[in-house]
C-alpha cells in the first residue's frame, strides 16, 4: 500500500459532505475519501450588505457549517462550501429562472469574472476556513448560444448561471487563470491539502 492509499485509509475522521451539489460530490469522491452526503440549505442569497467578493463565499459557507443540525461526533468532520461569480464588483449567485440566466450571460459575455469557493472544515472542536479564486475569460456570446445554453442545460443551481464543464464552457470560455475544479465548485487541490493538516 503506498503513503496515499494508506493515509486516505487510515483518516481520522468521517467526512460529511454538507453539500446538495452533485459537481461537490463527484470531485470529493475524485479524491478517493469516503463521505456521507448531507446537505445543509441556508437562504443563499442574505449576507452582510458590506461583504466583497470571496469575503461573501466565506461567510455563506460558514453559515452552512453554523447551520447542520446533528451534532458533530469526536470522528467527524462536515464540508462545507459556497461558490460566487464576481464580475465588476457585482456578485452573480444562481439564476432564479430563463430571463434572469440570459441576463447573467449577457453582461459576463466578453469580459473577465472571478470565481471565488470557499470551503469550511468543522469537527467537534475545531473549525477552519479557505478560498480560491480563478479567472474566466469568455468570449463574447452571441444571442442564439446563450438561448440554446439555458434551454438544453437548464444552469439554475450555478453561481452565475452557466457550468464550466457545460457546453457554454466548450465553446464560450477563451481562457481560465487558476483552478478549473474551483470553477466546478470545488477547490480539490487545497481541500485535500487541508484535509492532511486537519
Amino acid at each position: 500500500m503506498d503513503k496515499i492509499e494508506e493515509m486516505i485509509k487510515d483518516f481520522p475522521f468521517q467526512l460529511i459532505l454538507g453539500s446538495a451539489s452533485p459537481r461537490r460530490q463527484e470531485l470529493l469522491k475524485g479524491l478517493g475519501f469516503d463521505f456521507l452526503n448531507k446537505p445543509v440549505k441556508v437562504d443563499e442569497e442574505q449576507w452582510p450588505k458590506d461583504l466583497e467578493a470571496q469575503e461573501i463565499c466565506i461567510y455563506l459557507a460558514e453559515k452552512k457549517a453554523d447551520a447542520y443540525e446533528e451534532d458533530l461526533k469526536e470522528t467527524d468532520l462536515l464540508i462545507t462550501a459556497d461558490t460566487i461569480v464576481w464580475c465588476e464588483g457585482k456578485v452573480y449567485n444562481k439564476p432564479a429562472n430563463f430571463a434572469e440566466g440570459k441576463k447573467m450571460l449577457e453582461s459576463l459575455s466578453g469580459k473577465m469574472h472571478q470565481v471565488f469557493t470557499a470551503v469550511c472544515l468543522k469537527s467537534a472542536n475545531k473549525q477552519t476556513t479557505f478560498f480560491d479564486e480563478s479567472k474566466v475569460y469568455f468570449k463574447k456570446l452571441k444571442a442564439h448560444e446563450i438561448e440554446y445554453y439555458l434551454t438544453n442545460f437548464s444552469p439554475y443551481d450555478k453561481a452565475g448561471g452557466y457550468g464550466v464543464q457545460d457546453w457554454i464552457g466548450f465553446v464560450g470560455i477563451d481562457k481560465i487563470e487558476g483552478s478549473f475544479y474551483n470553477i466546478m465548485g470545488l477547490p480539490v487541490k487545497d481541500l485535500f491539502e487541508e484535509l492532511v493538516k486537519f
